[in-house]
């Protein structure tokens, strides 16, 4: 889709309308996967256009997605009962019907489904992003005088010093795990290239970063949570 358009545009200077239902007939696996799938492509791909062409010099020209740098992911509307949130441990996706999932997080009552983005990780994990709708006025928050506030200045040993003078104290959590994940990365070295257990080992390193990942974002969450419940406002 992008090569015909860049065509078009070469000689056309302007864009034009594709759609994906143009290459179902060249590419026939195209009808075996979700048709909002490749359409949700097409609506970006005709903004990511429009864009470059109304503003050429603060947009950059489209370009092709690499399968090295690119995150696997892809979007999905929903469309006559197409996606269904059932109960806490079950989603409905189009072509794929019910999948087990564990839920984040409960979903309050009025909220109306939209969209769904599922995207892979490098450690073979999948997510499942949920877009509701809902009404913002009845969720209005109320506000409030701020009777505790507390001053937060960075600190690169410590993350941060409030205004009494307390420290955190950053966790070290790469540091702690360093060298184990720098053994388990040079075990690929000793495995053929495009084995399985190449693949096997690659998939352990990449769980040893999300590992790590995961702990500094509990950490920080945690921490946001506790200064959030304890005091109204906080000024940087």
């Amino acid at each position: 889709m992008l090569t015909d358009r860049k065509i078009w545009y070469r000689i056309t200077r302007d864009t034009i309308q594709i759609t994906p239902a143009q290459y179902k007939k060249r590419w026939p696996w195209l009808k075996e996967i979700d048709s909002m799938a490749p359409r949700d492509v097409q609506l970006n791909q005709e903004k990511a256009f429009r864009d470059f062409v109304r503003n050429p010099g603060h947009f950059r020209f489209p370009k092709y997605k690499s399968k090295h740098r690119d995150r696997p992911s892809y979007a999905t509307n929903l469309i006559g009962g197409n996606i269904e949130l059932r109960g806490d441990s079950k989603l409905k996706l189009p072509k794929l019907g019910l999948v087990r999932i564990v839920q984040h997080r409960d979903i309050p009552d009025g909220w109306k489904l939209k969209s769904v983005t599922v995207s892979g990780n490098a450690a073979g994990q999948y997510h499942a992003a949920l877009l509701y709708e809902f009404d913002a006025a009845a969720t209005a928050a109320v506000e409030t005088d701020a009777d505790k506030v507390i001053g937060l200045d960075f600190s690169m040993p410590d993350l941060y010093v409030d205004s009494d003078g307390n420290k955190p104290g950053k966790p070290r959590h790469f540091r702690d795990a360093e060298k184990r994940l720098a053994r388990e990365q040079r075990k690929p070295r000793k495995c053929r290239k495009g084995s399985k257990n190449r693949n096997k080992q690659r998939k352990r390193v990449a769980r040893r970063h999300l590992k790590i990942r995961n702990q500094r974002k509990d950490f920080l969450e945690k921490e946001s949570r506790r200064i959030a419940n304890a005091f109204d406002a906080a000024i940087a």
